[in-house]
């Protein structure tokens, strides 16, 4: 089987997935899982979509990600994960799509606007 090769996004974080058959090696802009992601909860976000189809030690995932915070990264990882479950076995999309992996967040950081201070917070009013 060749490598599969799928993106993620999140706010402003872009996650890059190669996935192929392994054992299981996460490795994440060249640094174990373990060590990218300290957070016990960010690395289980990661693994969401492996262990609800059962394939945790299956697969070898090479991610490169950029941008955003680690919560937008590790939910773009899932994203990503998730695309190359379904691309390797059709049967995967229904599980995944209940639990909302296989759906992209459209939510980012309204703009700022001229004349405020952010982008719909005022500036203070001075009465006198």
């Amino acid at each position: 089987m060749e490598v599969i090769n799928t993106i993620g996004r999140r706010k402003t974080s872009v996650a890059r997935l190669y996935m192929q058959p392994g054992n299981g090696n996460i490795t994440v802009n060249k640094k174990s899982v373990e060590k990218y992601f300290p957070s016990e909860i960010l690395q289980t976000i990661v693994k969401q979509p492996l262990s609800l189809t059962e394939q945790e030690g299956s697969f070898d995932l090479k991610i490169v990600v950029s941008g955003g915070g680690v919560k937008g990264q590790a939910e773009a990882i899932r994203l990503a994960v998730s695309r190359a479950l379904v691309s390797t076995n059709e049967e995967h999309r229904s599980p995944l799509k209940k639990e909302g992996f296989l759906t992209r967040d459209p939510r980012m950081v309204e703009r700022k606007k001229y004349g405020r201070r952010k982008a719909r917070r005022a500036f203070q009013f001075s009465k006198r």
